[in-house]
């Protein structure tokens, strides 16, 4: 069995399986949704052809706490493809990851551009077509959706056969 995070949205459902390779943003992932976390917030910034990201507001504090921050864990087989999920971040120098924001990657060409930037430790194996509504909803001028678009994160144990089969 592994774990698999399950976001839970006004659209419908996207699964994303954590990888093993990214054991700390893995954990953090898993913690943070098994305590709730995430389930008050919502998809804050939305940009067709780019990202739907969630998590934490953009705040000073968000991305301050040390308690929130994590060292990146970049492994180069994991780009941001289409339904890769990664660890959002300030501009910090040592590329510390916020750990309570994540963004999915909703450019079908990929964003090559971040990679070996910005941690992704998961990928979309069920769910695309939620995450291509959400990025489509009408926004003001920083990207954040008028309406909010609540998440409810859990995480649930599927077979690694099961998860094998929705990756193809």
């Amino acid at each position: 069995m592994q774990a698999v995070g399950q976001i839970t949205t006004p659209y419908g459902e996207i699964l994303i399986a954590l990888d093993d390779r990214t054991p700390n943003h893995k954990e953090s992932f898993i913690e943070l949704a098994n305590a709730g976390y995430w389930d008050s917030l919502t998809f804050n910034r939305v940009i067709p052809n780019f990202v739907a990201q969630a998590g934490c507001p953009d705040t000073e504090e968000g991305f301050n706490d040390p308690e929130y921050l994590l060292e990146p864990e970049f492994v180069p087989e994991l780009k941001h493809v289409y339904g890769a999920v990664g660890a959002g971040r300030d501009d910090n120098p040592g590329k510390l990851s916020a750990r309570c924001q994540f963004y999915i990657v909703q450019n079908p060409s990929g964003l090559h551009r971040l990679d070996g930037d910005y941690t992704v430790f998961g990928q979309v194996i069920q769910g695309m077509s939620v995450i291509e509504q959400i990025v489509r909803v009408k926004r003001d001028g920083a990207d954040e959706p008028l309406k909010p678009i609540t998440l409810n994160v859990e995480i649930i144990q599927l077979p690694k056969e099961e998860i094998s089969r929705m990756s193809n």
